[in-house]
């Protein structure tokens, strides 16, 4: 049966199931990212956390949405009502449609580009308007010092990431993701973690800064400017903020695991002596471990840290992470003359 649709209904099936499938995905995870945050953080301060609706207070998020839901939309009699409503879309549309490149497994991609990363910092980049926007068309002068707080953040950080990500197309030699992913393949001593780490903090720390987290997250000093940049914002243009802010959190997580942890592989991949055991397969399960694990490290950085002072977090960005990828990268360049690490396969 399936073969009597033609071949271009058959690729718009294909990829309308791909998308689906990833959309609901990543709207789930986001979801009891909040439970999961709630019961790490209670857990770390010796408190529950949700335990009240549904069995282990489960449904905890669905309680959550269907809140915002049902709160009324106040718009500011004096804001720019048009770019009000779109703030919040352009905060959360990119963190969604960067997933179109990720690659969940070596089978599973919604589109296998050869210019993934450069679509990936195009799209990345695309948050930042969400925020000025939304502390502009309010009209709102605390709304829009928090959107100039945050923004300056972003841009700031983005830089770093841009700059961590060249050493990652170095070692790869490749800007599809995919790719990069098979380069690491050989087990843990392979992944671009061990030649890149100080790439790699520099791109995660930038990734937690990125995304307005905690101890980052001077945009929404409530002892300094309300609440940042969404002050205005209530019900479900709030809960769109919420969500991008969470989604993003999904996606840095996913893209420090393909860019320096081998992403769907497995870290025991050359391994003989493990025979044909299921640990030695690459497979989407690594790729959800790793991702934990960085969703986690969110969780758990926030419980720990104090937040830091806007000195401070701009200081950190342009005059320690920008530099240390300039000169890392440098390194790197030694190392492909050299031939070692990621360029030992290199020929003469």
């Amino acid at each position: 049966m399936w073969n009597w649709f033609p071949p271009l209904w058959q690729d718009l099936i294909v990829d309308t199931t791909k998308i689906l499938v990833v959309l609901v995905g990543v709207i789930l995870t986001v979801a009891y990212s909040t439970y999961f945050e709630r019961k790490v953080i209670g857990s770390m301060q010796g408190r529950v956390g949700p335990n009240r609706v549904g069995p282990l207070g489960l449904l905890q998020p669905f309680a959550d949405v269907f809140k915002l839901l049902f709160k009324e939309v106040i718009v500011p009699a004096e804001s720019s009502r048009f770019l009000f409503i779109v703030a919040p879309l352009l905060s959360l549309i990119p963190a969604l449609a960067t997933w179109a490149v990720i690659p969940l497994s070596d089978t599973f991609v919604i589109a296998n580009i050869n210019a993934g990363l450069l679509y990936v910092l195009a799209l990345t980049s695309v948050g930042v308007y969400g925020v000025i926007l939304a502390g502009w068309a309010t009209n709102s002068k605390y709304a829009f010092l928090g959107a100039m707080r945050s923004a300056a953040q972003i841009v700031a950080y983005e830089i770093a990431m841009g700059f961590a990500l060249v050493g990652v197309l170095m070692a790869g030699g490749s800007l599809n993701l995919g790719d990069i992913v098979e380069a690491q393949s050989g087990g843990f001593l392979n992944w671009f973690l061990v030649p890149l780490f100080p790439l790699f903090l520099v791109y995660w720390i930038s990734g937690v800064a990125e995304t307005n987290r905690a101890p980052f997250d001077v945009a929404e000093g409530e002892s300094e400017i309300v609440a940042g940049f969404h002050v205005e914002y209530s019900g479900v243009a709030f809960a769109l903020f919420f969500l991008a802010e969470y989604a993003n959190m999904v996606l840095i997580s996913a893209l420090t695991t393909i860019f320096f942890f081998g992403g769907w592989a497995s870290p025991f991949e050359g391994w003989a002596f493990l025979g044909d055991s299921w640990l030695r397969e690459g497979n989407f399960i690594w790729m959800f471990a790793k991702i934990s694990f960085f969703m986690y490290t969110f969780f758990w950085l926030r419980a720990t840290f104090p937040r830091y002072r806007y000195d401070q977090i701009m200081r950190l960005g342009w005059k320690v992470f920008i530099p240390v990828t300039i000169v890392w990268i440098a390194v790197e360049g030694v190392m492909a003359w050299m031939r070692v690490g990621p360029w030992s396969g290199l020929a003469g």
